[in-house]
């Protein structure tokens, strides 16, 4: 896809109930408090968001859905997902599924349709073919696939002159293992975007939070990051050391990270003042030194940050 800013916007942690904002984040955010977040993106320019079926189960999708009609469609670009453990029992389940998120969307397209996990990469990767077809949704991508599930969708896609656009995978200073595996390298190879997800770790890279002062205990990102955060401290000591001369914070470190690494992180925002730091570090030039420090010190870390959803890469 073209003109696609350099951050995408994630609404994981919109809304609430399972898998949403308050079980996952320890966050309460509504439409009314994050109305002016999404404004605030919009007129910075930034118009990519990320959402999905399943994120606090529509809650996330209707409250973007509410936001959405305010705009001219086309000055939006809205990625969604199919999330296999969710679908009915239909033959025609992936469709059955985009048509609730567009109802919930309010829009009769999508710019990018991911499958969301490789539940069954031959079951699932043929059902999206009608809808780039149709016109449902302008293109299409998939999330959590190791390098072989990505050839295989693609090579399922080819045989309708389809292809995949986009590989959406977690990717950090902490968790590298979509690079280990060269699926980043595939991905520049055949003009695939590679969305990078979990950039900032839910937090435990953004700098606010150490082993002094923790993530919210009893979320999700609490139980998993407050026991590593004294390990993670001298990674971020070093983020905030080339931080402070560059006048940016350890969380602006991170995302001018993963995009000096070829890849289209993914931003969590509830708050104004995020846009506005995803903004400042899209245009943060990073040294080839200062990348090769920090991610020396995310190696000595020593923490593993793959998700039970997730799968090894390599």
């Amino acid at each position: 896809m073209k003109n696609m800013p350099s951050i995408a916007l994630g609404t994981w942690s919109w809304g609430a109930g399972v898998a949403g904002g308050d079980q996952v984040f320890g966050n309460n955010s509504n439409a009314e408090n994050l109305k002016p977040v999404f404004d605030a993106a919009m007129n910075a320019g930034l118009n990519l968001w990320d959402t999905a079926a399943v994120y606090g189960m529509g809650s996330s999708e209707t409250i973007l859905g509410k936001f959405i009609k305010q705009y001219r469609r086309e000055e939006i670009l809205l990625s969604t997902k199919f999330t296999p453990q969710v679908a009915g029992p239909s033959d025609n389940a992936v469709e059955e599924m985009l048509d609730s998120s567009l109802e919930r969307l309010g829009t009769n397209y999508i710019d990018i349709y991911w499958i969301h996990n490789p539940t069954d990469v031959r079951k699932w990767t043929p059902l999206l073919i009608p809808l780039i077809k149709g016109g449902k949704v302008k293109s299409v991508g998939v999330s959590n696939h190791n390098l072989e599930e990505i050839k295989l969708a693609n090579s399922i896609l080819a045989e309708a002159d389809c292809k995949i656009s986009a590989v959406q995978n977690h990717y950090s200073l902490l968790y590298r293992s979509s690079e280990e595996a060269g699926i980043l390298d595939y991905c520049k190879e055949n003009d695939i975007n590679f969305f990078a997800y979990m950039v900032l770790e839910q937090g435990a890279l953004s700098g606010k939070y150490n082993s002094r002062n923790p993530l919210p205990e009893g979320s999700g990102r609490g139980q998993t990051y407050n026991k590593v955060l004294a390990q993670l401290e001298d990674l971020t000591n070093a983020m905030r050391d080339i931080g402070n001369s560059k006048n940016a914070s350890v969380a602006q470190i991170a995302m001018a990270w993963a995009i000096a690494k070829n890849t289209l992180p993914i931003i969590g925002v509830t708050k104004v003042p995020q846009v506005e730091e995803a903004l400042i570090a899209s245009k943060i030039s990073l040294s080839k030194d200062e990348i090769d420090e920090i991610e020396t010190l995310a190696s000595k870390a020593g923490v593993d940050t793959r998700g039970s959803w997730e799968k090894l890469m390599v």
